[in-house]
């Protein structure tokens, strides 16, 4: 099937050309007809499949056969995502195709100035793509209309019920009509997504074009065994040896994102780090450098997980493994894109396989291990994950087993409390030769203590 067949306009089949692609995807193939048709969407499609431009192509479409009278326009599509970088992502994109058409289109998020985005909203747009919080700010300060909305997409919709914009997203729907398409995308497709469609959507159709929560075939997964003060240096060798010129490097934390980066420069390798703590214009400044591949490594937390789009981005690397298992999709998700090749590296210390044993069971397979020659071969222990399925009693059987001579060496400790009390004693007779000493010491200067209202603050 091409684009053709899927009733775009030419303008359309021109900025999808001019992108390099030939080939909708299964999303694009399935979810383009639909969105025509004018009915709600579910839909749930790995990572990386091109789920954007499956609900932006109709959307600008539709929106172009009926752009209203008058200089200043209302928004009718709005947009909703969960982190700043993806909306900048989801706006350039519904940019590139709505200007062909002679729509406009913006971006609302936090942690930038408000004015200029009130200034923008006040020359009139068709399309905002926006983050629930910095949106409901505009909707309280009545700097955004929404009654004139025609299409709402959630996108990422299980991310953002990650971070707790749940409320956020039930409160922002108040302002919106009745009256209107409603389009949810999600990278994967959770029971909670269920509630929150019931809530938003009318008689949705149901798409999924791939298993729940599904790593791309594209992405070639290792893990590679590591002792914990190992990592960085394992990681500086993977990528001198392996002259990996793009490379995106995942840290649990803020902190563990910057140490991982100075010790990166310290080894001569051109890295940079994107994280909450840093504003939103050193974000993107980073974000664009390491994408024209000034930036050799790009260390980010899981802020960077979701919907960020690198062209051919050949490696990822998990330094930490994230505490919640399907974050590791979306982690490996950024390489592999749109049909590409891409290999996902995890460096697994010994405390972290209870998180590998979650993430394999999510996979329902085990991720193939290999070593460096040039470090150390790591054992590690067995997994404490098959405890339940088969030695559930067991372990409890041996636990009371060592518990008993743990008692009998308690018995021992009580039977030596005895210079606990001398101890004691000492101290009551230091206390009373103290009272002794300043009873002298009163007798021998034979005038009263000045009354200075401190205790024991004499000058």
């Amino acid at each position: 099937m091409s684009f053709d067949s899927l009733g775009l306009c030419a303008e359309l089949l021109s900025a999808v050309s001019s992108k390099g692609y030939t080939t909708p995807t299964p999303i694009q193939t399935q979810a383009i007809p639909v969105i025509f048709e004018g009915s709600d969407l579910l839909a749930g499609a790995q990572t990386g499949t091109g789920k954007t431009a499956a609900f932006a192509l109709p959307i600008v479409q539709r929106l172009s056969e009926n752009i209203p009278e008058g200089k200043r326009r209302r928004p009718r599509v709005l947009v909703l995502v969960p982190t700043r970088e993806l909306a900048a992502q989801v706006s350039d994109e519904m940019q590139s195709y709505g200007r062909r058409l002679s729509l406009r289109s913006t971006q609302i998020y936090g942690g930038v100035n408000i004015q200029p985005q009130i200034d923008r909203l006040h020359r009139g747009v068709d399309i905002v793509v926006a983050t629930p919080g910095r949106l409901l700010d505009h909707a309280e300060r009545a700097t955004i209309n929404l009654s004139k909305i025609e299409f709402l997409v959630l996108d990422e919709a299980d991310r953002m019920l990650d971070l707790g914009f749940i409320d956020d997203i039930l409160k922002v729907a108040e302002y919106l009509p009745a009256k209107r398409q409603t389009l949810l995308f999600s990278a994967t497709y959770a029971q909670n997504i269920k509630k929150l469609a019931d809530e938003l959507l009318d008689k949705p159709r149901h798409i999924e074009v791939a298993r729940r929560n599904l790593a791309a075939d594209a992405v070639t997964q290792v893990i590679y065994p590591s002792d914990r003060k190992l990592k960085r240096e394992m990681l500086s060798h993977l990528i001198i040896e392996g002259k990996w010129e793009q490379v995106l490097v995942f840290c649990r934390t803020r902190y563990g994102a910057d140490k991982v980066t100075a010790e990166l420069l310290y080894d001569g390798i051109k890295a940079a780090a994107i994280h909450s703590n840093k504003s939103q214009s050193i974000r993107t400044r980073t974000l664009g450098e390491f994408k024209r591949g000034e930036l050799r490594v790009l260390v980010a937390t899981d802020v960077a997980a979701r919907g960020l789009d690198i062209e051919q981005l050949p490696h990822v690397v998990n330094y930490e493994l994230p505490q919640v298992a399907e974050d590791y999709v979306h982690r490996i998700g950024r390489t592999g894109r749109a049909g590409e090749a891409g290999i996902a590296i995890s460096l697994v210390a010994q405390d972290e396989q209870p998180r590998l044993a979650a993430i394999e069971k999510l996979l329902t397979y085990a991720i193939p291990r290999k070593r460096l020659a040039e470090f150390p071969l790591i054992v590690f222990k067995k997994v404490v994950s098959a405890r339940p399925l088969r030695t559930a009693n067991e372990p409890a059987q041996a636990k009371k087993a060592v518990a008993r001579p743990a008692k009998a060496h308690t018995v021992e400790k009580k039977s030596s409390d005895k210079p606990k009390k001398v101890q004691k004693s000492t101290k009551s007779r230091t206390v009373a030769g103290r009272k002794a000493v300043t009873k002298k010491v009163k007798v021998d200067t034979g005038r009263p203590a000045p009354k200075t209202g401190r205790r024991g603050s004499r000058s």
